[in-house]
């Protein structure tokens, strides 16, 4: 008798994940980057139902995939010639049972709903992860930076930040930094934001200027978050990264600095990219010959080769993960890492990979990655170190303090190691030991639908 009414309840857990994936489905046509981390999550999360049937008496699933709104609106602004210029803003504040809603800016020509809401939907399990009362926000605008003056960023941003005034505040919506947008394009949305409120709201914004009001080790703390929370994994089977062998995808921050952490626990970086091709350097990426290339100049990192006459370039960023290493960590962008990258990776004798952007790998590579053994940190997990940061950004700003980089990094090591901590408890208690997707997904999600239940249906 017992084991029909398991498997009756089984059969209805089953049946409510399948039939909100293709309400989903339904309701979002053709925004495949939302589809696909809907669809992620959705397959980790059966054996939740089966535990927690409030779940779906509340109808956890269906209100956590729908935003709670989505903003859209025009961003007209002036160029140097004079000629009038559109581009559309977005910010999609996806889930606040859990604190203000949270989450980047991004400026960049692929920005469209699909990959905003994406976004936001994998930002309120990020947040959540982290322990830190803040839920799930995105946004961004299709603008790109790339090839405008110093002039045309401030005149987009402050018009951008114009529109988005009404809708963030500190107790409301705290946006951050993301690809395209730096402390340059932060101070410039702060300064015009406190403008037409006619004060200074230190809080609605982090990834400030850690003179004005930012937090020290902002800048570095998704990289060498992710670097920690790889450590952690590594530790768990007896390793580390001293001796190893390391590629990692981008040049952007969460690259440069996950670059820095690595070789300071005693790995190698032989390789990074850009979005045009890779370098390789068998002596080992001299971090500081990248970050005056990509922060200070402006450059692409084929100039490395100029000041490195021992490392090559090669066009075509895909081409670094045939790159041998012990340790990859992909870091550029969403999708960058597909099968046949994973193939070559395994084929190559990798034994962890670690997500330093959002959703970096394609499902057929992680199942890859999984298949062969490969160590995985999932990006909710292993990229949540920046959102961290921020999060300490807020309480410094509301306690009108600043504290050392020492006090950030030691916080952050901690938030990472209880991270991982809570993906790998949750894998094991779910039946999926070691499954650190399954269980970063299974620690998120029950977090902020604990929060949903509690705060009633609304």
């Amino acid at each position: 008798m017992q084991r029909n009414v398991d498997i009756e309840q089984r059969n209805r857990a089953n049946d409510y994940v399948h039939e909100v994936y293709e309400l989903v489905k339904k309701r979002n046509p053709g925004e495949k980057e939302f589809l696909q981390a809907t669809r992620e999550i959705f397959d980790s999360l059966r054996p939740v139902f089966l535990k927690h049937p409030k779940f779906i008496h509340n109808g956890i699933l269906e209100r956590i995939t729908e935003p709670d709104r989505v903003i859209t609106f025009r961003v007209s602004w002036e160029d140097d010639t004079g000629k009038v210029q559109v581009n559309r803003g977005f910010r999609v504040q996806f889930n606040n049972s859990m604190g203000p809603y949270k989450g980047g800016i991004r400026f960049h020509p692929t920005v469209n709903s699909s990959i905003m809401k994406f976004l936001a939907f994998e930002q309120t399990f990020k947040n959540a992860l982290t322990g830190q009362p803040i839920g799930g926000g995105k946004g961004g605008s299709d603008f790109d930076p790339k090839g405008k003056s110093e002039r045309e960023i401030m005149r987009f941003t402050q018009s951008f930040i114009t529109e988005l005034s009404k809708y963030i505040g500190a107790d409301m919506d705290v946006p951050a930094g993301d690809i395209g947008v730096g402390k340059r394009e932060i101070g410039y949305m702060f300064g015009q934001y406190n403008r037409l409120k006619g004060g200074y709201e230190a809080g609605v914004f982090t990834g400030k200027d850690p003179n004005h009001g930012g937090s020290l080790g902002r800048k570095e703390a998704t990289g060498y978050g992710c670097v920690y929370f790889v450590e952690e994994m590594l530790k768990e089977t007896g390793d580390s990264f001293a001796g190893k062998n390391v590629i990692v995808s981008g040049s952007g921050n969460v690259a440069t600095y996950a670059m820095e952490k690595a070789i300071e626990l005693g790995a190698k970086v032989l390789a990074c990219s850009d979005s045009n091709g890779y370098i390789l350097d068998p002596n080992g990426i001299d971090v500081g010959t990248v970050i005056q290339l990509k922060e200070l100049d402006n450059k692409r990192i084929q100039e490395y080769t100029k000041f490195h006459k021992q490392a090559t370039y090669h066009e075509g960023c895909t081409g670094i993960w045939s790159v041998p290493c012990d340790i990859a960590l992909p870091c550029a962008t969403q999708n960058e890492l597909e099968e046949i990258d994973a193939s070559l990776l395994i084929k190559n004798g990798v034994k962890a990979v670690g997500e330093g952007a959002n959703m970096p790998c394609t499902e057929k590579a992680i199942l890859a990655f999984q298949a062969n053994g490969v160590l995985f940190g999932p990006a909710k997990a292993a990229n949540a170190g920046g959102v961290a940061v921020s999060a300490m950004e807020m309480s410094q700003n509301s306690m009108r303090l600043s504290w050392t980089v020492e006090e950030v990094d030691d916080k952050l090591k901690i938030i990472m190691k209880n991270i991982y901590t809570s993906c790998h408890d949750a894998a094991t208690s779910f039946g999926y030991p070691g499954n650190l997707v399954v269980g970063a997904n299974i620690a998120g999600f029950i977090k902020v639908a604990d929060a949903m239940v509690s705060h009633g249906i609304h």
